[in-house]
């Protein structure tokens, strides 16, 4: 037990150690500065704007960055609906894996572009190397769109009075050459090196221990993986993710992709610090992020460490713990310690069965989606937190009884109107269709969406559409998913949940950008200290858990007193 915990400790001490020095590099990558990858990648970056008769030194606002960053996912959403419903007859498909469904075909771009990777499909007899390819190069877009659109945020609150808040095809473009490709070329090459294929030969042929002749998946899964986790995409190349044996080989392997799926997303935190010259606010903000890891990391451990209590009851010995779903090469711990990460950021990917936690355990992974501002995904981890920060200032500024301000802007009714509305967006698309889905399964109790009945089946709905609201994509695998409702309405879901709350933050921060700053004096409130941490932290408690209460009361708290 001990040594599983060395194990855990070790990859959160290693993630840290990590992302302070990548977020100064960050940083200096948003400033202009000169970084060591400029040789190589200017050159590039020079032939695609001049190709693209794009001007990447014009300055934009707001406005215009959020037209640019919806006119690219929309060309790629079109591009890739083309190339999954006709992948059947395209090159690279050695396995003769066939066309997708409109439905299906809808659901997974969607979800590819949206930065959420939810997989209706299993990725060895869904998907050609084509199409893996097209949505491999998708990670790479959504996430870099999601970094740019940080770094648009990152200049409004940096600016004292101005519109310009630089290119967003600048940002996105050296997101993906300085950021994304580099580090996922050292993901790939290392789990390549401890076993993940990266081929493009159809399945191989193999004979087992006990005899039988069985054909293997295999193709270019090395890259895939690297930029799932780097860019917290999530999507697997094979259908069971990261507990795969070649999408994560052995505890090597678990512990990089573990320590890739937090680096970025708290990498981005540090280089707020260090763009604002503002380290303390970056600490506080990385503090109150941590303290809510913590608080869903430390029980969902302890929970899968000692086991599942009714099999207890019927004394069945659980010396490893629950091991239900989970890869004995990861153990419990390892595998609750994945299960909380991949779930407070927007990565998704599993190395265990989330359907298979036990009922507080699963809990804890909703809420961490539910909450959605802990770590968070590349860029829009800090968006959503962003919103907490505006309105712990608004409540704070009326407490003592001052206008709220932030960072020497005044925080007035429309900042808060969208802050608002943004919130309330993430509860009600998460609660509203699973009460549609659930209301469905009561008129027809035949439909074959749930293997699991009661309680657990609520959970696996409650999942599905949180997971989708959150850009999350992992699942409760025990929902039959692949059907035209679940695909369009997930898909429907992902959709607004991805760019109404990226286009809010980023409209908030150019409004407050065209404000006349006001110099610090001794009435300002102090947004870098443990005080508005605290502030910070009981807003996110009392507005994001409590929304979703009544819902997890239902689902896991009921099955868990139903175990007892």
């Amino acid at each position: 037990m001990n040594t599983e915990i060395n194990g855990i400790i070790l990859m959160f001490v290693l993630t840290i150690l990590f992302a302070y020095p990548l977020g100064k590099y960050i940083a200096n990558i948003f400033e202009g500065q000169r970084t060591i990858l400029d040789p190589v990648f200017n050159p590039i970056e020079k032939f695609l704007f001049r190709i693209s008769r794009l001007d990447s030194q014009k300055e934009m606002n707001w406005k215009e960055h959020m037209v640019a960053l919806l006119t690219l996912n929309a060309v790629w959403f079109l591009l890739g609906m083309i190339i999954l419903m006709n992948q059947g007859w395209l090159p690279l498909n050695p396995d003769g894996n066939p066309s997708m469904t409109p439905d299906l075909a809808f659901n997974t771009t969607v979800s590819f572009v949206s930065n959420t990777n939810l997989q209706h499909y299993s990725g060895e007899t869904g998907m050609s190397y084509f199409g893996q390819l097209m949505l491999q190069l998708f990670q790479f877009i959504s996430a870099g769109a999601g970094i740019a659109a940080a770094a648009v945020v990152f200049n409004a609150l940096k600016a004292r009075s101005t519109e310009q808040l630089g290119n967003f095809y600048n940002y996105f473009l050296k997101s993906c050459t300085r950021i994304l490709l580099p580090l996922s070329v050292i993901v790939a090459i290392t789990i390549m090196f401890n076993g993940t294929p990266m081929t493009f030969l159809g399945k191989d042929q193999v004979i087992s221990m006990q005899g039988d002749t069985m054909h293997v998946s295999r193709g270019p899964a090395a890259a895939m993986v690297a930029i799932k986790q780097i860019g917290t995409n999530g999507g697997g190349f094979f259908g069971a993710n990261s507990s795969v044996p070649f999408e994560n080989p052995n505890y090597l392997t678990n512990i990089i992709e573990n320590v890739s799926i937090n680096l970025v997303p708290i990498a981005l935190v540090f280089a707020l610090g260090f763009y604002l010259r503002k380290k303390k606010l970056a600490w506080m903000i990385y503090g109150v992020m941590t303290v809510g890891y913590l608080c869903l990391l430390i029980p969902t451990i302890y929970l899968e460490m000692n086991g599942n209590p009714m099999l207890a009851n019927l004394g069945v010995t659980q010396n490893l713990g629950s091991m239900e779903g989970k890869e004995v090469r990861f153990g419990p711990a390892a595998s609750a310690f994945w299960a909380i990460t991949t779930t407070v950021t927007s990565n998704g990917s599993v190395n265990a069965m989330h359907d298979s936690l036990t009922p507080l355990s699963g809990m804890f992974t909703m809420l961490g989606m539910q909450i959605n501002a802990l770590y968070g995904g590349v860029g829009v981890g800090f968006l959503n937190f962003f919103i907490f920060i505006i309105i712990a200032v608004f409540i704070a500024g009326l407490m003592v009884g001052r206008t709220p301000e932030l960072l020497g802007k005044k925080v007035e009714a429309k900042e808060i109107k969208i802050a608002m509305l943004i919130f309330l967006l993430h509860p009600f698309l998460i609660l509203i269709f699973t009460a549609l889905a659930s209301y469905l399964i009561y008129l027809n109790p035949d439909l074959p969406w749930l293997n699991n009945p009661g309680h657990h089946g609520f959970s696996e709905m409650l999942y599905e559409y949180t997971s989708s609201s959150a850009n999350n994509g992992s699942g409760f695998e025990g929902l039959a998913d692949n059907t035209p409702w679940w695909n369009i309405s997930c898909g429907v879901v992902m959709l607004l949940s991805r760019f109404i709350p990226i286009i809010g933050p980023v409209a908030i921060a150019g409004i407050l950008a065209k404000k006349k700053y006001i110099p610090e004096s001794a009435g300002t409130l102090r947004t870098d200290t443990g005080t508005f941490g605290i502030m910070v932290f009981a807003v996110i408690i009392i507005l994001a858990a409590l929304s979703f209460f009544i819902a997890l009361a239902l689902g896991p708290i009921a099955e868990y007193f139903s175990m007892s």
